[in-house]
Protein backbone atom coordinates (compact mmCIF):
# COMPACT_ATOMS: atom_id res chain seq x y z
CA UNK A 1 0.00 0.00 0.00
CA UNK A 2 3.02 2.46 0.99
CA UNK A 3 4.46 1.78 -2.36
CA UNK A 4 1.28 2.36 -4.01
CA UNK A 5 1.02 5.65 -2.30
CA UNK A 6 4.55 6.40 -3.85
CA UNK A 7 3.27 5.67 -6.84
CA UNK A 8 0.40 7.95 -7.43
CA UNK A 9 2.45 10.56 -5.07
CA UNK A 10 5.13 10.36 -8.17
CA UNK A 11 2.35 10.41 -10.56
CA UNK A 12 0.68 13.56 -9.18
CA UNK A 13 4.11 15.27 -9.24
CA UNK A 14 4.51 14.53 -13.05
CA UNK A 15 1.14 15.62 -13.77
CA UNK A 16 2.15 18.86 -11.74
CA UNK A 17 5.49 19.62 -13.12
CA UNK A 18 3.50 18.63 -16.96
CA UNK A 19 1.12 21.61 -16.02
CA UNK A 20 2.67 24.24 -15.17
CA UNK A 21 5.10 23.65 -17.57
CA UNK A 22 2.22 23.76 -20.51
CA UNK A 23 -0.07 26.34 -19.04
CA UNK A 24 -2.03 26.96 -22.33
CA UNK A 25 -2.16 22.92 -23.16
CA UNK A 26 -3.60 22.81 -19.61
CA UNK A 27 -6.56 25.34 -20.30
CA UNK A 28 -7.51 23.14 -23.35
CA UNK A 29 -8.04 20.41 -21.94
CA UNK A 30 -11.71 21.01 -20.98
CA UNK A 31 -13.82 19.27 -23.95
CA UNK A 32 -16.59 21.52 -23.39
CA UNK A 33 -17.02 25.84 -23.27
CA UNK A 34 -19.84 28.27 -21.97
CA UNK A 35 -23.08 28.92 -24.24
CA UNK A 36 -25.08 31.86 -23.73
CA UNK A 37 -28.50 30.49 -24.20
CA UNK A 38 -30.53 32.84 -22.99
CA UNK A 39 -29.46 36.12 -24.39
CA UNK A 40 -29.79 39.50 -22.34
CA UNK A 41 -30.82 42.38 -24.84
CA UNK A 42 -30.16 45.96 -24.46
CA UNK A 43 -33.82 46.52 -23.80
CA UNK A 44 -33.67 45.09 -20.74
CA UNK A 45 -35.73 41.94 -22.62
CA UNK A 46 -34.54 38.29 -23.03
CA UNK A 47 -34.43 35.89 -25.40
CA UNK A 48 -33.63 32.16 -25.95
CA UNK A 49 -30.75 31.30 -28.84
CA UNK A 50 -32.95 27.93 -29.54
CA UNK A 51 -30.10 26.67 -31.88
CA UNK A 52 -27.29 26.71 -29.39
CA UNK A 53 -29.70 25.05 -26.68
CA UNK A 54 -30.26 22.92 -29.69
CA UNK A 55 -26.64 22.18 -30.27
CA UNK A 56 -26.05 21.03 -26.95
CA UNK A 57 -29.18 18.91 -25.75
CA UNK A 58 -30.55 17.24 -28.64
CA UNK A 59 -27.05 16.07 -29.26
CA UNK A 60 -27.43 11.90 -29.86
CA UNK A 61 -25.57 10.99 -26.52
CA UNK A 62 -28.00 12.40 -24.30
CA UNK A 63 -31.11 13.78 -26.16
CA UNK A 64 -33.08 10.96 -24.27
CA UNK A 65 -31.70 10.72 -21.13
CA UNK A 66 -33.37 11.95 -17.95
CA UNK A 67 -31.86 15.53 -17.35
CA UNK A 68 -29.96 16.91 -14.08
CA UNK A 69 -29.74 20.61 -14.07
CA UNK A 70 -27.95 22.45 -11.38
CA UNK A 71 -27.66 25.99 -11.75
CA UNK A 72 -25.67 28.71 -9.73
CA UNK A 73 -27.52 32.20 -8.57
CA UNK A 74 -27.07 34.92 -6.81
CA UNK A 75 -25.58 38.67 -6.77
CA UNK A 76 -22.98 40.02 -8.75
CA UNK A 77 -19.17 39.52 -8.62
CA UNK A 78 -19.90 36.64 -6.00
CA UNK A 79 -17.88 34.17 -7.24
CA UNK A 80 -20.46 31.76 -9.12
CA UNK A 81 -18.49 31.22 -12.08
CA UNK A 82 -15.41 30.67 -10.19
CA UNK A 83 -17.10 27.72 -8.10
CA UNK A 84 -18.45 26.38 -11.31
CA UNK A 85 -15.18 26.19 -12.55
CA UNK A 86 -14.46 23.12 -9.72
CA UNK A 87 -18.12 21.74 -10.16
CA UNK A 88 -16.71 21.42 -14.15
CA UNK A 89 -13.44 19.94 -12.65
CA UNK A 90 -15.33 16.72 -10.48
CA UNK A 91 -17.47 16.63 -13.87
CA UNK A 92 -14.36 15.76 -16.09
CA UNK A 93 -12.54 13.54 -13.92
CA UNK A 94 -15.57 11.42 -13.27
CA UNK A 95 -15.31 12.13 -9.63
CA UNK A 96 -11.72 10.87 -9.07
CA UNK A 97 -10.22 10.63 -5.66
CA UNK A 98 -7.88 13.43 -6.83
CA UNK A 99 -10.96 15.54 -9.02
CA UNK A 100 -9.96 18.85 -7.67
CA UNK A 101 -6.32 18.48 -9.29
CA UNK A 102 -2.73 19.63 -8.66
CA UNK A 103 -2.16 23.20 -6.72
CA UNK A 104 -0.81 25.02 -9.77
CA UNK A 105 -2.92 24.54 -12.56
CA UNK A 106 -5.08 27.83 -13.22
CA UNK A 107 -8.68 27.42 -13.17
CA UNK A 108 -11.00 26.71 -16.74
CA UNK A 109 -13.95 26.40 -17.90
CA UNK A 110 -17.22 29.55 -17.45
CA UNK A 111 -15.73 32.91 -17.68
CA UNK A 112 -14.81 34.41 -14.20
CA UNK A 113 -12.33 37.01 -12.82
CA UNK A 114 -11.48 39.08 -10.35
CA UNK A 115 -12.88 42.64 -9.94
CA UNK A 116 -16.09 44.46 -9.13
CA UNK A 117 -17.87 44.84 -12.28
CA UNK A 118 -19.96 42.10 -13.70
CA UNK A 119 -18.42 39.43 -16.04
CA UNK A 120 -21.77 36.84 -16.64
CA UNK A 121 -24.89 38.40 -18.41
CA UNK A 122 -27.80 36.57 -19.18
CA UNK A 123 -27.58 32.36 -18.92
CA UNK A 124 -24.89 30.16 -19.82
CA UNK A 125 -24.74 26.31 -20.51
CA UNK A 126 -21.58 24.59 -20.46
CA UNK A 127 -21.43 22.69 -23.81
CA UNK A 128 -20.65 19.51 -22.77
CA UNK A 129 -23.23 17.51 -20.99
CA UNK A 130 -21.28 15.05 -18.91
CA UNK A 131 -23.11 11.16 -18.49
CA UNK A 132 -23.51 9.98 -15.01
CA UNK A 133 -24.29 6.55 -14.17
CA UNK A 134 -25.69 6.33 -10.90
CA UNK A 135 -26.02 3.86 -8.29
CA UNK A 136 -28.81 2.11 -9.93
CA UNK A 137 -27.19 1.39 -13.07
CA UNK A 138 -28.91 4.81 -14.78
CA UNK A 139 -27.36 7.03 -17.10
CA UNK A 140 -27.99 10.45 -16.65
CA UNK A 141 -27.14 13.88 -18.33
CA UNK A 142 -25.83 16.34 -16.02
CA UNK A 143 -25.97 20.44 -17.24
CA UNK A 144 -24.35 23.49 -15.33
CA UNK A 145 -26.01 26.71 -16.01
CA UNK A 146 -24.50 29.55 -15.24
CA UNK A 147 -26.39 32.68 -14.21
CA UNK A 148 -26.10 36.66 -14.70
CA UNK A 149 -25.20 38.23 -11.76
CA UNK A 150 -28.30 40.10 -10.00
CA UNK A 151 -28.13 43.91 -8.41
CA UNK A 152 -25.33 45.12 -10.63
CA UNK A 153 -25.87 48.88 -11.87
CA UNK A 154 -26.98 47.59 -15.31
CA UNK A 155 -30.12 45.21 -14.44
CA UNK A 156 -33.46 46.29 -13.43
CA UNK A 157 -34.97 43.89 -10.97
CA UNK A 158 -37.17 42.42 -13.82
CA UNK A 159 -33.73 41.37 -15.78
CA UNK A 160 -32.79 39.91 -11.96
CA UNK A 161 -36.28 38.19 -11.62
CA UNK A 162 -36.61 37.05 -15.10
CA UNK A 163 -32.57 35.42 -14.39
CA UNK A 164 -32.98 34.10 -11.14
CA UNK A 165 -36.54 32.53 -11.71
CA UNK A 166 -36.07 30.97 -15.22
CA UNK A 167 -32.54 29.30 -13.78
CA UNK A 168 -34.95 27.66 -10.86
CA UNK A 169 -37.35 26.79 -12.96
CA UNK A 170 -35.56 24.47 -15.67
CA UNK A 171 -32.84 23.33 -12.86
CA UNK A 172 -33.25 20.19 -10.47
CA UNK A 173 -31.11 22.30 -7.94
CA UNK A 174 -30.60 26.01 -7.27
CA UNK A 175 -27.42 27.03 -6.00
CA UNK A 176 -28.55 30.16 -4.04
CA UNK A 177 -25.03 31.63 -3.81
CA UNK A 178 -24.70 34.30 -0.30
CA UNK A 179 -21.73 36.69 0.94
CA UNK A 180 -21.06 36.37 4.57
CA UNK A 181 -24.34 35.28 6.04
CA UNK A 182 -28.18 34.57 5.28
CA UNK A 183 -29.85 37.95 5.62
CA UNK A 184 -33.30 38.89 5.46
CA UNK A 185 -33.32 40.68 2.38
CA UNK A 186 -31.85 37.85 1.15
CA UNK A 187 -34.26 35.89 1.90
CA UNK A 188 -36.83 38.92 0.52
CA UNK A 189 -34.79 38.59 -3.04
CA UNK A 190 -35.66 35.02 -2.53
CA UNK A 191 -39.46 35.26 -1.87
CA UNK A 192 -39.59 37.89 -4.75
CA UNK A 193 -37.70 35.83 -7.43
CA UNK A 194 -39.51 32.46 -6.59
CA UNK A 195 -42.95 33.53 -6.60
CA UNK A 196 -42.61 35.26 -10.31
CA UNK A 197 -41.50 31.53 -11.33
CA UNK A 198 -44.51 29.92 -9.66
CA UNK A 199 -46.62 32.49 -11.74
CA UNK A 200 -44.54 31.83 -14.62
CA UNK A 201 -45.55 28.00 -14.34
CA UNK A 202 -49.18 28.05 -13.05
CA UNK A 203 -48.10 24.67 -11.28
CA UNK A 204 -50.82 23.05 -9.57
CA UNK A 205 -48.25 21.36 -7.52
CA UNK A 206 -47.76 22.24 -3.80
CA UNK A 207 -43.97 22.54 -4.15
CA UNK A 208 -42.87 23.67 -7.88
CA UNK A 209 -39.29 23.74 -7.39
CA UNK A 210 -36.75 20.82 -6.30
CA UNK A 211 -33.43 21.53 -4.67
CA UNK A 212 -32.88 24.81 -3.25
CA UNK A 213 -29.15 24.59 -1.89
CA UNK A 214 -27.90 28.12 0.30
CA UNK A 215 -24.35 28.18 -0.10
CA UNK A 216 -22.55 30.91 2.14
CA UNK A 217 -19.59 32.23 1.08
CA UNK A 218 -17.11 34.02 3.40
CA UNK A 219 -18.44 32.32 6.47
CA UNK A 220 -16.81 34.36 9.19
CA UNK A 221 -18.26 32.79 12.16
CA UNK A 222 -17.40 28.92 12.69
CA UNK A 223 -17.12 29.38 16.45
CA UNK A 224 -21.18 29.72 16.01
CA UNK A 225 -21.26 27.26 13.19
CA UNK A 226 -18.76 25.29 11.79
CA UNK A 227 -18.11 25.20 8.12
CA UNK A 228 -20.00 22.91 5.94
CA UNK A 229 -23.17 21.07 6.28
CA UNK A 230 -23.72 20.77 9.85
CA UNK A 231 -23.01 24.67 10.52
CA UNK A 232 -25.01 25.17 7.52
CA UNK A 233 -28.04 23.29 8.71
CA UNK A 234 -27.87 25.21 12.10
CA UNK A 235 -28.32 28.49 10.49
CA UNK A 236 -30.89 27.78 8.19
CA UNK A 237 -32.65 26.63 11.35
CA UNK A 238 -31.95 29.64 12.77
CA UNK A 239 -33.30 32.06 9.78
CA UNK A 240 -36.26 30.02 8.68
CA UNK A 241 -37.54 29.52 12.10
CA UNK A 242 -41.26 30.45 12.14
CA UNK A 243 -42.05 32.18 16.24
CA UNK A 244 -45.16 33.85 17.37
CA UNK A 245 -42.74 36.76 18.05
CA UNK A 246 -42.61 37.61 14.54
CA UNK A 247 -44.37 39.64 12.60
CA UNK A 248 -46.91 38.46 10.00
CA UNK A 249 -45.00 39.22 6.97
CA UNK A 250 -41.89 37.64 8.52
CA UNK A 251 -43.81 34.98 9.46
CA UNK A 252 -45.14 34.48 6.07
CA UNK A 253 -42.00 35.04 3.79
CA UNK A 254 -40.68 31.71 5.81
CA UNK A 255 -43.63 29.92 5.04
CA UNK A 256 -43.75 30.84 1.06
CA UNK A 257 -39.81 29.95 1.00
CA UNK A 258 -40.47 26.75 2.39
CA UNK A 259 -43.68 26.02 0.06
CA UNK A 260 -41.90 26.45 -3.02
CA UNK A 261 -39.17 23.40 -2.95
CA UNK A 262 -39.51 19.64 -1.97
CA UNK A 263 -36.03 20.08 -0.39
CA UNK A 264 -33.84 22.86 1.14
CA UNK A 265 -30.18 22.52 2.49
CA UNK A 266 -27.24 25.13 3.12
CA UNK A 267 -23.38 24.95 3.27
CA UNK A 268 -21.14 27.70 5.24
CA UNK A 269 -17.90 28.22 3.08
CA UNK A 270 -14.60 29.74 4.42
CA UNK A 271 -13.06 32.72 2.31
CA UNK A 272 -10.59 31.37 -0.26
CA UNK A 273 -7.72 34.38 1.30
CA UNK A 274 -6.38 37.50 0.66
CA UNK A 275 -4.51 36.38 -2.17
CA UNK A 276 -7.54 35.52 -3.89
CA UNK A 277 -9.89 38.52 -3.35
CA UNK A 278 -6.72 41.29 -3.85
CA UNK A 279 -4.87 39.68 -6.60
CA UNK A 280 -5.67 40.87 -10.33
CA UNK A 281 -3.44 38.48 -11.77
CA UNK A 282 -5.23 34.97 -10.14
CA UNK A 283 -5.70 32.70 -12.21
CA UNK A 284 -7.58 29.77 -9.67
CA UNK A 285 -4.29 28.10 -8.77
CA UNK A 286 -4.94 25.82 -5.67
CA UNK A 287 -1.54 26.97 -4.39
CA UNK A 288 -2.57 30.46 -3.61
CA UNK A 289 -6.38 29.11 -2.12
CA UNK A 290 -6.47 28.81 1.50
CA UNK A 291 -6.62 25.39 2.73
CA UNK A 292 -9.89 25.30 4.68
CA UNK A 293 -11.14 26.49 1.48
CA UNK A 294 -10.08 23.64 -0.71
CA UNK A 295 -11.02 21.17 2.09
CA UNK A 296 -14.56 22.24 2.15
CA UNK A 297 -14.66 22.64 -1.28
CA UNK A 298 -14.23 18.50 -1.41
CA UNK A 299 -17.45 18.32 0.60
CA UNK A 300 -19.56 20.69 -1.30
CA UNK A 301 -18.46 19.33 -4.59
CA UNK A 302 -19.69 15.78 -4.52
CA UNK A 303 -22.31 17.00 -1.91
CA UNK A 304 -24.40 18.27 -5.36
CA UNK A 305 -22.61 15.85 -7.99
CA UNK A 306 -21.76 12.77 -7.02
CA UNK A 307 -23.43 9.61 -8.82
CA UNK A 308 -25.98 8.98 -5.33
CA UNK A 309 -26.53 12.45 -4.59
CA UNK A 310 -27.55 13.90 -8.15
CA UNK A 311 -31.77 14.69 -8.43
CA UNK A 312 -33.00 14.01 -11.57
CA UNK A 313 -35.42 17.30 -13.18
CA UNK A 314 -38.84 16.14 -12.33
CA UNK A 315 -42.12 18.47 -13.44
CA UNK A 316 -45.59 17.30 -12.19
CA UNK A 317 -43.89 14.12 -11.08
CA UNK A 318 -42.28 13.05 -14.08
CA UNK A 319 -38.55 13.20 -14.90
CA UNK A 320 -37.37 15.24 -17.81
CA UNK A 321 -35.23 13.90 -20.39
CA UNK A 322 -32.68 16.47 -22.28
CA UNK A 323 -35.17 16.76 -25.60
CA UNK A 324 -37.84 17.83 -23.28
CA UNK A 325 -36.24 20.37 -21.29
CA UNK A 326 -35.44 22.33 -24.68
CA UNK A 327 -39.28 22.69 -24.62
CA UNK A 328 -39.37 23.59 -21.43
CA UNK A 329 -36.96 26.24 -21.85
CA UNK A 330 -38.95 27.57 -25.27
CA UNK A 331 -41.80 27.64 -23.05
CA UNK A 332 -41.05 29.75 -20.38
CA UNK A 333 -38.83 32.40 -22.01
CA UNK A 334 -41.72 32.82 -23.91
CA UNK A 335 -43.75 33.57 -20.64
CA UNK A 336 -40.97 36.38 -19.83
CA UNK A 337 -41.16 37.69 -23.35
CA UNK A 338 -44.90 38.43 -23.35
CA UNK A 339 -46.84 40.36 -20.83
CA UNK A 340 -49.24 37.83 -18.98
CA UNK A 341 -47.02 38.53 -15.79
CA UNK A 342 -46.79 41.59 -13.62
CA UNK A 343 -44.11 43.72 -13.23
CA UNK A 344 -41.55 42.61 -10.72
CA UNK A 345 -40.80 46.08 -8.76
CA UNK A 346 -37.95 47.17 -6.25
CA UNK A 347 -38.99 48.31 -2.63
CA UNK A 348 -38.96 51.66 -2.65
CA UNK A 349 -41.23 51.60 -6.20
CA UNK A 350 -43.65 49.25 -5.01
CA UNK A 351 -44.15 51.34 -1.62
CA UNK A 352 -44.21 54.71 -4.01
CA UNK A 353 -46.25 53.05 -5.77
CA UNK A 354 -48.30 52.02 -2.87
CA UNK A 355 -48.61 55.13 -1.28
CA UNK A 356 -49.49 57.22 -4.27
CA UNK A 357 -52.48 54.21 -4.76
CA UNK A 358 -53.87 55.52 -1.60
CA UNK A 359 -53.37 59.13 -2.16
CA UNK A 360 -55.80 58.49 -5.25
CA UNK A 361 -58.09 56.10 -3.62
CA UNK A 362 -58.34 59.26 -0.74
CA UNK A 363 -58.96 61.67 -3.00
CA UNK A 364 -61.64 59.34 -5.05
CA UNK A 365 -63.17 58.69 -1.38
CA UNK A 366 -63.86 62.91 -0.78
CA UNK A 367 -64.96 63.47 -4.71
CA UNK A 368 -67.51 61.07 -4.18
CA UNK A 369 -68.68 61.97 -0.43
CA UNK A 370 -68.98 65.87 -1.79
CA UNK A 371 -70.84 64.34 -5.14
CA UNK A 372 -73.36 62.58 -2.91
CA UNK A 373 -74.59 65.75 -1.20
CA UNK A 374 -75.21 67.22 -4.28
CA UNK A 375 -76.99 64.63 -6.35
CA UNK A 376 -76.76 61.00 -3.96
CA UNK A 377 -79.85 58.76 -3.71
CA UNK A 378 -82.27 61.45 -1.67
CA UNK A 379 -81.68 64.43 -3.82
CA UNK A 380 -84.13 65.74 -6.46
CA UNK A 381 -83.25 65.73 -10.10
CA UNK A 382 -81.16 68.32 -10.72
CA UNK A 383 -79.98 70.04 -14.06
CA UNK A 384 -77.02 68.70 -16.18
CA UNK A 385 -75.62 72.05 -16.47
CA UNK A 386 -75.23 72.65 -12.22
CA UNK A 387 -74.48 69.21 -11.84
CA UNK A 388 -71.30 69.80 -14.21
CA UNK A 389 -71.03 72.99 -12.37
CA UNK A 390 -70.32 71.14 -9.06
CA UNK A 391 -68.63 68.55 -10.82
CA UNK A 392 -65.99 70.88 -11.62
CA UNK A 393 -66.05 72.53 -8.43
CA UNK A 394 -65.73 69.25 -6.57
CA UNK A 395 -62.87 67.47 -8.83
CA UNK A 396 -60.87 70.96 -8.10
CA UNK A 397 -60.87 70.18 -4.77
CA UNK A 398 -60.38 66.18 -4.72
CA UNK A 399 -56.89 67.12 -6.77
CA UNK A 400 -56.14 69.42 -4.60
CA UNK A 401 -56.47 66.70 -1.79
CA UNK A 402 -54.06 64.75 -3.87
CA UNK A 403 -51.46 67.19 -4.37
CA UNK A 404 -51.27 67.90 -0.66
CA UNK A 405 -50.82 64.38 0.38
CA UNK A 406 -47.18 63.76 1.00
CA UNK A 407 -46.08 61.03 -1.27
CA UNK A 408 -43.03 59.28 -2.18
CA UNK A 409 -41.57 59.22 -5.81
CA UNK A 410 -41.22 62.80 -6.76
CA UNK A 411 -43.63 64.48 -8.70
CA UNK A 412 -43.03 63.05 -12.05
CA UNK A 413 -43.79 59.75 -10.75
CA UNK A 414 -47.05 60.80 -9.28
CA UNK A 415 -48.26 62.57 -12.00
CA UNK A 416 -49.02 59.41 -13.89
CA UNK A 417 -51.22 59.03 -10.25
CA UNK A 418 -52.68 62.38 -10.56
CA UNK A 419 -54.02 60.88 -14.49
CA UNK A 420 -55.36 58.38 -13.49
CA UNK A 421 -57.25 60.10 -10.58
CA UNK A 422 -58.81 62.57 -13.42
CA UNK A 423 -59.70 59.37 -14.88
CA UNK A 424 -61.48 57.59 -12.47
CA UNK A 425 -63.43 61.11 -11.38
CA UNK A 426 -64.65 61.46 -14.69
CA UNK A 427 -65.72 57.86 -14.80
CA UNK A 428 -67.49 58.76 -11.09
CA UNK A 429 -69.06 61.58 -12.83
CA UNK A 430 -70.30 59.80 -15.75
CA UNK A 431 -72.07 57.11 -12.96
CA UNK A 432 -73.15 60.31 -11.46
CA UNK A 433 -74.97 62.11 -14.81
CA UNK A 434 -76.99 58.26 -15.26
CA UNK A 435 -78.08 58.28 -11.53
CA UNK A 436 -79.22 62.05 -11.93
CA UNK A 437 -80.89 61.19 -15.41
CA UNK A 438 -82.92 57.91 -13.66
CA UNK A 439 -84.41 60.64 -11.61
CA UNK A 440 -85.98 62.59 -14.57
CA UNK A 441 -89.57 61.26 -14.60
CA UNK A 442 -90.11 62.25 -18.35
CA UNK A 443 -87.06 60.02 -18.89
CA UNK A 444 -88.13 57.49 -16.51
CA UNK A 445 -91.17 57.43 -19.05
CA UNK A 446 -90.11 58.26 -21.97
CA UNK A 447 -90.03 54.85 -23.81
CA UNK A 448 -93.65 54.01 -22.77
CA UNK A 449 -94.72 58.00 -24.08
CA UNK A 450 -92.64 57.64 -26.99
CA UNK A 451 -94.64 53.64 -28.00
CA UNK A 452 -97.95 55.07 -26.56
CA UNK A 453 -97.41 58.24 -28.63
CA UNK A 454 -96.88 55.76 -31.71
CA UNK A 455 -99.62 53.99 -30.91
CA UNK A 456 -101.93 56.86 -30.82
CA UNK A 457 -100.61 58.59 -34.44
CA UNK A 458 -101.05 55.46 -35.92
CA UNK A 459 -104.11 54.80 -34.93
CA UNK A 460 -105.24 58.47 -36.03
CA UNK A 461 -103.29 58.03 -39.04
CA UNK A 462 -104.55 54.20 -39.86
CA UNK A 463 -108.27 55.90 -39.33
CA UNK A 464 -107.86 58.63 -42.04
CA UNK A 465 -106.58 56.65 -44.62
CA UNK A 466 -109.06 54.36 -43.97
CA UNK A 467 -111.91 57.13 -44.28
CA UNK A 468 -110.27 58.09 -47.82
CA UNK A 469 -110.48 54.14 -49.13
CA UNK A 470 -106.40 53.60 -49.25
CA UNK A 471 -106.48 50.80 -46.91
CA UNK A 472 -103.29 49.82 -48.06
CA UNK A 473 -101.78 52.63 -46.06
CA UNK A 474 -104.42 52.03 -43.29
CA UNK A 475 -103.07 48.47 -42.90
CA UNK A 476 -99.41 49.53 -42.69
CA UNK A 477 -100.29 52.13 -39.86
CA UNK A 478 -102.70 49.36 -38.26
CA UNK A 479 -99.79 46.75 -38.05
CA UNK A 480 -96.94 49.79 -36.36
CA UNK A 481 -99.96 50.22 -34.23
CA UNK A 482 -99.80 46.21 -33.29
CA UNK A 483 -96.46 46.15 -33.07
CA UNK A 484 -95.46 49.26 -30.59
CA UNK A 485 -99.14 48.12 -28.60
CA UNK A 486 -96.65 44.48 -28.16
CA UNK A 487 -93.64 46.42 -27.83
CA UNK A 488 -95.03 48.90 -25.14
CA UNK A 489 -96.42 45.08 -23.26
CA UNK A 490 -92.72 43.53 -23.71
CA UNK A 491 -91.29 46.63 -22.56
CA UNK A 492 -93.66 46.59 -19.59
CA UNK A 493 -92.77 43.03 -18.70
CA UNK A 494 -88.77 43.75 -18.80
CA UNK A 495 -89.49 46.27 -16.21
CA UNK A 496 -91.53 44.35 -13.76
CA UNK A 497 -89.38 40.72 -14.05
CA UNK A 498 -86.04 42.19 -14.64
CA UNK A 499 -85.45 39.61 -17.26
CA UNK A 500 -84.71 39.71 -20.81
CA UNK A 501 -82.89 43.09 -20.15
CA UNK A 502 -80.64 43.56 -23.23
CA UNK A 503 -84.25 43.60 -24.83
CA UNK A 504 -85.31 46.29 -22.94
CA UNK A 505 -82.36 47.84 -23.36
CA UNK A 506 -83.01 47.89 -27.33
CA UNK A 507 -86.67 49.05 -26.89
CA UNK A 508 -85.29 52.01 -24.79
CA UNK A 509 -82.70 52.79 -27.44
CA UNK A 510 -85.12 52.44 -30.53
CA UNK A 511 -87.70 54.99 -28.28
CA UNK A 512 -84.66 57.56 -27.65
CA UNK A 513 -84.44 57.70 -31.66
CA UNK A 514 -87.78 58.19 -32.52
CA UNK A 515 -87.82 61.07 -29.60
CA UNK A 516 -84.65 62.61 -30.62
CA UNK A 517 -85.22 62.10 -34.32
CA UNK A 518 -88.81 62.56 -34.76
CA UNK A 519 -90.95 63.99 -31.78
CA UNK A 520 -88.86 66.36 -30.37
CA UNK A 521 -88.51 68.39 -32.93
CA UNK A 522 -92.11 68.64 -33.36
CA UNK A 523 -92.52 68.87 -29.40
CA UNK A 524 -90.08 71.90 -29.73
CA UNK A 525 -91.49 73.62 -32.74
CA UNK A 526 -94.79 73.54 -30.81
CA UNK A 527 -93.82 74.85 -27.75
CA UNK A 528 -91.74 77.53 -28.85
CA UNK A 529 -94.38 78.51 -31.26
CA UNK A 530 -96.79 78.36 -28.40
CA UNK A 531 -94.87 80.50 -26.17
CA UNK A 532 -94.07 82.81 -29.10
CA UNK A 533 -97.70 83.14 -29.51
CA UNK A 534 -98.78 83.64 -25.75
CA UNK A 535 -95.81 85.79 -25.15
CA UNK A 536 -97.36 88.27 -28.58
CA UNK A 537 -100.53 87.74 -26.76
CA UNK A 538 -99.41 89.50 -23.51
CA UNK A 539 -97.21 92.17 -24.91
CA UNK A 540 -100.62 93.29 -26.46
CA UNK A 541 -102.52 92.90 -23.89
CA UNK A 542 -99.84 95.32 -21.95
CA UNK A 543 -99.40 98.00 -24.61
CA UNK A 544 -103.43 98.28 -24.40
CA UNK A 545 -103.69 98.28 -20.87
CA UNK A 546 -100.97 100.98 -20.45
CA UNK A 547 -103.31 103.19 -23.61
CA UNK A 548 -106.09 102.70 -21.90
CA UNK A 549 -104.59 104.31 -18.53
CA UNK A 550 -103.05 106.96 -20.40
CA UNK A 551 -106.09 108.11 -21.96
Amino acid sequence: MAEEDVLVGSQHQQHRNFVSEERPVLENRMRGRPVQVVVAKDDHGFELDEQALEGILLNEAVRDKHVVVVSVAGAFRKGKSFLLGFFLRYLESEGAYDWIGDECSPLGGFSWRGGSERDTTGILMWSEVFVVSTPSGEKVAVVLLDTQGAFDSESTVKDCATVFALSTMVSSVQVYNLSQNVQEDDLQHLQLFTEYGRLAMEDGTEKPFQKLQFLVRDWSFPYEAAYGVEGGIKILERRLQISDRQHPELQQLRRHIRSCFNEIGCFLMPHPGLNVATNPLFDGRLAEIESEFRSQLKILVPLLLSPENLVRKEIDGQKVTCRELLEYFKAYIKIYQGDQLPEPKSMLQATAEANNLAAVANSKDFYVQEMEKVCGGDKPYLSHKKLEEDHERVKSCSLQTFRNTRKMGGTEFSSQYEERLLHELDDSFSNFVKHNEGKNVFKAFRTPAVLFAVIIVSYVLSGLFGFLGLYAFANIFNLKMGIALLTLCLWSYVRYSGDMREIGSQIDLFATVVWEKFLKPVYVNVVKKELVEAATEVATKAVLNGKMKSS
